[in-house]
């Protein structure tokens, strides 16, 4: 499967899990703190969590082997991500939207440039 097959065949919850990995990467690299501590304990949460939602989702570790790849991964990224992102906009006022109206707007603006490059990637295919 090419790169435009594989984003012209995303289901619309897929394409929202996208959006939200492009607010988040929007914001960390707005707002980006290199401070290890961070990342180590949003990496610990993360193997964590993502070890205990992959044995929900899957039932055994085993199974969890076998699962596709990309869901076991996103079971463990999301986890991450929503552990950074408070730490590093602590302080700064913001909760999920930024004070600034420019901010979210951009961050809008990539959401909807990625959903209009999908729509694209169907029309090709």
């Amino acid at each position: 499967m090419t790169l435009i097959g594989y984003f012209a065949g995303l289901t619309d919850g897929m394409i929202i899990l996208w959006c939200f990995l492009i607010w988040y990467l929007y914001f960390v690299f707005k707002y980006f703190d290199p401070a290890y501590d961070i990342w180590l304990r949003s990496f610990g949460i993360a193997i964590f969590v993502g070890f205990a939602l992959n044995i929900n989702s899957f039932g055994t570790i085993a199974a969890t082997l076998s699962a596709d790849p990309y869901q076991v991964f996103r079971f463990f990224l999301i986890p991450f991500c929503v552990s950074s992102f408070p730490a590093l906009l602590k302080g700064k006022g913001l909760f999920i939207f930024s004070v600034s109206f420019k901010e979210n707007i951009t961050a809008i603006g990539l959401c909807m440039a990625f959903i209009g490059f999908v729509k694209v990637c169907r029309v090709i295919i």
